[in-house]
């Protein structure tokens, strides 16, 4: 049998946002679904930041609905992944930086830890793009006045200091709803052709013929399935466990695991919808007068006239100001887990939040100041891409943990899960490594 952990295991849960949520083991199972639900709402919201939205945008108004397969494919594997991600953290009472530590040389684990920072910085970098964008069309500010604004999210953060996760899950939750709202408003607006929309599911590697098509595919895929979020899950979903209250036979583990599942298949099927909606919108651009909408910057202005009304431009902004701030919240979180599962050193949120603006902030005013407004949506795309290399470093000690019967027990992979998880890390690799060798020699 499986050894427990100890509460000496506990999970880590930051300070400014910690504590376990008491799940009863006796009750209806709808009210056992409820107080399972909101780690994967966590996690979702990194499927919907704004390097989601320009990966998006390019994508459909460059290719129409051609791409709109492979939101749905990426939306697939990320809950593939996460799932992994979710029964590692609740089986082992680790999460994934703490058994990358633990399993592995330190040489290994602080290469997986720089690779894991680079991903979080990249992230953080698409929010300060996304959240400058909207300042600028909201406010009327200029651009490098936005990315400077994006600096005050700081004081978000030191808001949540000392509250629970439920009180961050609702807060997410709002920021969701809101980002929901406005695009499903927006698609109501412009009325996008059902049958062309429905033609757009079918995969077509030959679709993905040309090189920008594959490009935008692999900024879809790292956009969608971000590597920090696999570290994340498997520490925030935690939250929901009373290792003391665990009995032997793992019958409280077996639901957990389910009930935990519904929650990660329901956030990410709703991100999926938000992320397949975002495309779409922007495929709707190509009707006639609508332009060819190439850059997210671009993508505001046009929206307005081909939607009839202003209000359309209004909700667009708005929507992408909730997806940088509520992916603050969750980036800061992602960087704690992995600051205390690999090096074991943990400072407070603000700080955390702190250090990776200001690594974020340089890269996107240099952008902004010398290439001008326009480059903002190359930025987020490129962003995107990078997060797409840095996915395998994340996989594939995911994948081998939760294959392990020693760690995992009765809980280790299945054989056909595990045969999908290579599948995917072979597919996802491959695609990476293709895309370096076009920009090396190509």
């Amino acid at each position: 049998m499986l050894k427990r952990p100890t509460d000496a295991n506990a999970p880590f849960c930051p300070s400014e946002v910690s504590g376990t949520v008491n799940v009863p083991e006796n009750g209806p199972l709808w009210k056992k679904i409820l107080r399972y639900a909101g780690p994967g709402l966590l996690v979702s919201v990194g499927y919907m930041d704004p390097g989601n939205w320009a990966t998006a945008i390019q994508g459909g108004s460059q290719f129409g609905y051609d791409l709109l397969f492979v939101v749905v494919l990426s939306s697939l594997a990320a809950i593939v992944l996460q799932c992994l991600s979710m029964r590692l953290g609740i089986v082992t009472g680790k999460d994934l930086a703490v058994h990358c530590r633990e399993q592995y040389s330190p040489v290994q684990a602080k290469g997986l830890w720089a690779f894991a920072e680079l991903s979080i910085i990249a992230c953080d970098l698409a929010e300060v793009l996304g959240c400058a964008l909207a300042f600028k069309l909201l406010l009327g500010v200029s651009l490098p006045v936005g990315v400077a604004l994006t600096a005050l999210d700081t004081i978000i953060v030191l808001g949540l200091k000392g509250k629970g996760f439920r009180r961050l899950e609702a807060i997410v939750l709002g920021l969701i709803l809101t980002i929901g709202v406005c695009l499903f408003a927006e698609l109501f607006l412009v009325d996008p052709d059902p049958l062309a929309v429905m033609a757009g599911l079918v995969p077509s590697l030959e679709k993905l013929g040309q090189r920008d098509a594959l490009y935008l595919a692999i900024g879809i895929l790292g956009a969608t399935v971000m590597p920090h979020n696999l570290y994340l899950h498997s520490s925030v979903v935690q939250t929901r466990i009373m290792r003391h209250d665990l009995n032997q036979d793992g019958t409280r583990l077996a639901e957990a695991i389910k009930l935990s599942r519904i929650d990660t298949v329901v956030s990410l099927f709703l991100a999926l919808f938000i992320n397949g909606a975002i495309l779409v919108l922007a495929a709707a651009f190509y009707k006639p007068g609508g332009g060819n909408v190439m850059d997210i910057d671009q993508a505001y202005y046009l929206l307005a006239p081909v939607a009839g009304t202003a209000a359309a431009a209004i909700l667009f902004g708005l929507a992408l100001l909730a997806s940088g701030q509520s992916s603050t919240f969750t980036g800061t979180i992602a960087g704690q887990v992995i600051m205390e599962g690999f090096l074991k050193l943990r400072i407070p949120g603000w700080q955390r939040r702190l250090l990776t603006r200001a690594l974020a902030l340089g890269p996107a005013m240099v952008g902004v100041l010398t290439l001008g407004d326009h480059v903002i949506g190359k930025m987020l795309v490129g962003s995107q891409v990078v997060l797409s290399l840095q996915l395998p470093f994340a996989m594939y000690p995911l994948i081998r943990l939760t294959g392990r019967g020693d760690l995992m027990g009765q809980f280790v992979n299945a054989w056909w899960t595990q045969a999908l998880s290579w599948f995917l890390f072979v597919v996802i690799s491959s695609a990476n490594l293709w895309l370096v060798w076009q920009a090396l020699f190509g």
